[in-house]
């Protein structure tokens, strides 16, 4: 779809025709097009009938703050600083989406809790409706925050040449709403049912593993890049999994699969202290990968390379002295890339 401005459109009259004239992305329509009948806003009001915004307007203006920020600092001495502002809005989606999803968590203990020393009076039929409808609102609420996160993201991806990646927490897709029903007994525990099954699908790693880990001072991206391609065309529903660092080698990896469209696993230390990144180490030859891509760094570089081994994995190993000059060295950039279809 193409991007839409909405500040460019001269009047509301105007805008309304061009949102009426063009179609939302399919994620756009399921997480704003079919709202569920009555909702809950904020917890502790009455259940009401409130509309969604439009699912066109609310891509059309995510994308538009994003590209923003660009357009107005690029080529001023402020260009540099774009990416980091930009940065921050995506990170405003994500850290609300998590907010929810933990409210979202806690209602649903709730239920469970309630469901579980079921009564028949009318007032525990009451609790247990109201309780479910603010745990669907909830889920709702995190969905269409969750779609304007990744568009969102994608506009950065598309104007900064690299993905956007959270500072904390898990990054997913967006799971199918769930549908209202009536809050019967038997209703209830069919919907945490599905929804706890929504929950493992959302951060499941589908398809064949390729971990992925080098040094965080890496600039040499074309060679990685290169490489990934090759094993894409063999393995063309891998997941790719990273040591989840924010800079230089996993960075680079983290771009491409952006850019091809593979879901990405950034795999975050097991608590602190010397271990850890050993004990990640570990955990990631556990996923059995396929296949794995390798920058030469520190011990800990070398000691996934060696557990790696030991398991039988291939290995495409990349020196850091065969790396091309950082002078001769550009970033990605969106003109020419090939997105998967």
């Amino acid at each position: 779809m193409t991007d839409i401005h909405p500040r460019s459109v001269d009047s509301l009259a105007d805008l309304k025709s061009l949102y009426a004239a063009i179609t939302a992305s399919p994620d756009f329509q399921r997480a704003f097009g079919d709202p569920i009948p009555l909702t809950i806003i904020e917890p502790g009001e009455e259940p009401g009938d409130h509309d969604m915004p439009e699912p066109l307007a609310a891509q059309a203006e995510c994308g538009a703050v994003i590209a923003a920020i660009f357009d107005l600092l690029t080529d001023t001495r402020l260009e540099p600083l774009a990416a980091e502002i930009a940065w921050g809005f995506v990170n405003s989606f994500h850290f609300v989406a998590n907010k929810l999803e933990r409210r979202e968590d806690a209602l649903a203990d709730e239920l469970r809790d309630l469901a579980n020393r079921p009564d028949l009076s009318e007032v525990y039929n009451q609790q247990l409706e109201e309780k479910q409808l603010l745990c669907q609102s909830t889920t709702e609420q995190r969905e269409a925050i969750e779609c304007m996160r990744d568009y969102a993201a994608e506009m950065y991806r598309a104007q900064s040449g690299w993905p956007w990646s959270p500072s904390k927490g898990s990054k997913s897709r967006p799971a199918r709403a769930l549908q209202a029903s009536s809050a019967t007994q038997v209703a209830v525990q069919d919907y945490l049912r599905a929804r706890d099954l929504a929950a493992r699908e959302r951060y499941l790693p589908a398809g064949p593993i390729v971990v992925a880990s080098g040094h965080a001072d890496w600039h040499d991206w074309q060679p990685i890049w290169e490489r990934l391609d090759l094993i894409l065309e063999r393995i063309p529903h891998m997941t790719l999994v990273t040591t989840a660092q924010r800079k230089g080698f996993d960075a680079i990896v983290a771009a491409w699969a952006g850019d091809r469209q593979v879901p990405l696993v950034a795999y975050t230390l097991p608590g602190a202290g010397r271990k850890a990144p050993f004990a990640r180490n570990r955990k990631m030859v556990e996923l059995q990968p396929v296949e794995a891509v390798l920058g030469e760094g520190s011990g800990i570089q070398a000691n996934l390379y060696q557990a790696l081994r030991k398991a039988s994995v291939p290995i495409h190993a990349f020196r850091k002295a065969d790396q091309a000059a950082a002078a001769t060295v550009g970033r990605p950039k969106a003109s020419w890339r090939n997105r998967r279809s």
